[in-house]
């Protein structure tokens, strides 16, 4: 059985993906949206992310923000490295609680290892996977493979989302909101 770890050389090859940045306000609230919109009917969620400050904060945010719009717990927070050996205990820890979601703030190159090690030895299922804005870069899914992460969606920092498919990163602008119009006389 083939190892499901990038090899060295092909993260190389890809630059240098940027690292996590603080969310903001607007992607917090369109990442909620994606995930309460009545369709959804999610209840259940775990939220995974890298050890860096920008995703912890990340992770801990969306939790408080999850938990203030009145939805059950978070089952798990999971973290896991940049960098291992194979991501397997990770893995098993992000899926042990069978949510309806999963929702990811990471750096990009660690979110690609893991969730290969995810498709490869769990049942993890990217469409019922939502991520903030660092992962919404056409680089993760060139890394992973067109199938790995095909589903998978998030926010933009701007407050608009993105989606994979088939190894795609597609984009929608944030809602503009229209001008009020003046009341009164001129």
């Amino acid at each position: 059985m083939a190892s499901p770890l990038i090899p060295p050389a092909e993260v190389a090859a890809y630059g240098g993906l940027p690292s996590p940045t603080p969310h903001t306000e607007a992607e917090l609230a369109a990442l909620l949206a994606l995930l309460t919109a009545p369709r959804m009917r999610i209840t259940t969620v775990v939220v995974g992310h890298s050890r860096d400050v920008a995703s912890r904060s990340s992770a801990a945010a969306f939790a408080e923000a999850w938990r203030a719009a009145g939805r059950q717990p978070v089952l798990a927070m999971v973290d896991w490295p940049e960098s291992a050996a194979s991501w397997l205990r990770a893995a098993h820890r992000f899926t042990a609680g069978e949510p309806d979601a999963w929702v990811v703030a990471a750096a990009p190159v660690g979110w690609a290892q893991m969730s290969r090690r995810l498709r490869h030895s769990t049942d993890w299922d990217p469409a019922r996977t939502f991520g903030f804005a660092a992962l919404g870069d056409s680089r993760v899914p060139a890394l992973t493979g067109p199938a790995t992460l095909h589903g998978m969606r998030g926010a933009t920092a701007d407050g608009g989302t993105w989606a994979i498919d088939r190894g795609w990163v597609t984009q929608q602008l944030p809602a503009r909101r229209m001008p009020v119009p003046p009341r009164g006389t001129l």
